[in-house]
């Protein structure tokens, strides 16, 4: 029988994500700790970025 998969709200994606850039935990270690894959944190990271950047651009 298959796990479920954890669905993360923004709120914690952006937490992941800050954990990151601002505690400098490595990305092994959070993927561990949160059980992802390193592709999907890299995916998450770009889709925050890249609606960062769209929401810069509208100001």
């Amino acid at each position: 029988m298959r796990k479920k998969r954890k669905n993360y709200t923004a709120q914690e994606k952006v937490a992941i994500l800050k954990r990151h850039l601002v505690d400098k935990i490595p990305v092994s270690d959070l993927c561990d700790q949160y059980q992802l894959k390193p592709t999907v944190y890299y995916s998450v990271a770009e889709g925050i970025f890249r609606e960062r950047r769209r929401r810069f651009r509208e100001r």
